[in-house]
């Protein structure tokens, strides 16, 4: 039986363990007698659109056992929206046309809603043309948003780095009381909150960071967060809240919009990361408090020397679990995860349409959250906790992380050999 092709790319924000998935994808492959070569795309879809390939078998060994521990996207990644007029059909064509040029037969998209959309529209042209492509997207998000799954790969070791940083951050904080007396991180978290609230891990006593916690999911009052770090500060001396990025008022306007002028990425979403700036202005001029803001932004999403295990092995196991499914036929499909219900945390995989992944949100549940709406309850703390477990260990070189890069072998230069 003649060899097929497969090819794979990364898109959206990394995460911490987006690499592991890459590394699984690429390790899979080459058990499969059904496969050739094993291409990359540079930088997601565009990678495809302009013929940006790189040979994955091309890579030794000690590079990809070190895609484990790397933070960033090692194929480069991007946030590029396929339309779905005439010129997005054009692009989608042209990719469809790029793929059978390469004998590919195996696609498999590294993402999160917006890439799961991208897949899908792949996937739904190659059919209607006839094209026997096997797209498998495969899921990672720090954001945890991502429906039908039970959680995504990279929301654990980011959970870990927030909670992390509230523990750290609470003591430094609670030091400085007589000065500064209120603290505000903010989380990333455009819709959901299900980042902000992971930072309740660091919690152990009634005193210890975070003491509030706001999220998208619950309209955000004024009024009431006035009253909430009044009450805070009064009974222990400070305050420190978590918010997300993402917090709406009544109205459903985003806080973080209200210091500048709109702007938006690719796919319509607007820019958040001003919420922690204006609740901090907020605190120093109408309560008369002196508030600092913390934004750890991508460090979030970049924390390497914070990856939980639970969460590298799962994103490991999603793209080799893709490589088997479509292997075995599947098509248009995101890979899932399942937990099974035990004494200790496990998972297994499972497979959702595309189409009905793409663009859906999981918020978390309201029952999850105080009925005040500025705290989590122990729902929510028994499901993230087993998420965060576990560490791995970044080798070191001269006291710094010694992380890899890919050497990114060209098709074009592969050729001209």
């Amino acid at each position: 039986m003649a060899k097929q092709n497969c090819i794979v790319a990364q898109a959206g924000g990394p995460t911490a363990v987006i690499n592991n998935s890459l590394y699984g994808v690429i390790k899979q492959a080459k058990k499969q007698p059904e496969i050739g070569k094993i291409y990359g795309a540079i930088n997601g879809v565009i990678g495809i659109l302009r013929e940006e390939l790189v040979d994955l078998g091309k890579e030794n060994k000690e590079i990809l056992n070190g895609l484990t521990f790397t933070p960033g996207a090692a194929l480069g990644s991007c946030r590029y929206r396929l339309g779905s007029e005439r010129e997005g059909l054009e692009e989608i064509n042209k990719i469809i046309e790029n793929l059978s040029r390469y004998g590919m037969k195996y696609f498999f998209y590294i993402g999160g809603n917006d890439s799961m959309d991208t897949a899908n529209k792949i996937y739904e042209i190659a059919m209607s043309r006839g094209y026997d492509l096997r797209v498998i997207g495969i899921p990672k998000t720090i954001d945890n948003d991502l429906v039908l799954t039970d959680h995504c790969p990279g929301f654990g070791s980011a959970a870990k780095c927030i909670a992390t940083a509230v523990r750290e951050a609470g003591y430094h904080a609670e030091s400085l009381y007589g000065v500064e007396k209120v603290t505000i991180l903010e989380t990333f978290g455009r819709n959901t909150g299900w980042l902000a609230g992971a930072s309740a891990l660091a919690r152990k006593s009634a005193t210890d960071a975070p003491h509030l916690i706001y999220f998208p999911e619950v309209p955000f009052s004024l009024h009431k967060f006035k009253e909430d770090v009044k009450k805070i500060c009064m009974k222990i001396g400070g305050a420190f809240i978590v918010a997300a990025e993402g917090i709406k008022d009544e109205k459903g306007n985003l806080f973080s919009l209200q210091t500048r002028s709109f702007s938006a990425d690719s796919f319509g979403h607007p820019v958040l990361g001003k919420a922690g700036y204006f609740l901090t202005e907020f605190v120093n001029q109408e309560m008369g408090l002196v508030a600092q803001n913390i934004k750890p932004d991508i460090s979030q999403q970049s924390a390497a020397h914070l990856i939980a295990r639970v969460d590298a092995q799962e994103a490991k196991m999603v793209g080799e679990e893709a490589v088997k499914y479509a292997v075995s036929g599947k098509s248009g499909f995101m890979v899932t995860l399942v937990r099974n219900n035990g004494p200790t945390h496990n998972c297994t995989t499972s497979l959702a349409e595309l189409g009905v992944v793409a663009n859906r949100e999981r918020k978390i549940p309201r029952n999850w959250i105080s009925e005040q709406g500025n705290f989590v309850k122990q729902d929510f703390i028994r499901y993230v906790h087993p998420l965060i477990q576990g560490e791995i260990k970044v080798p070191l070189k001269e006291g710094l992380p010694a992380y890899v890069r890919l050497k990114r072998c060209r098709i074009s230069q592969l050729q001209n050999e």
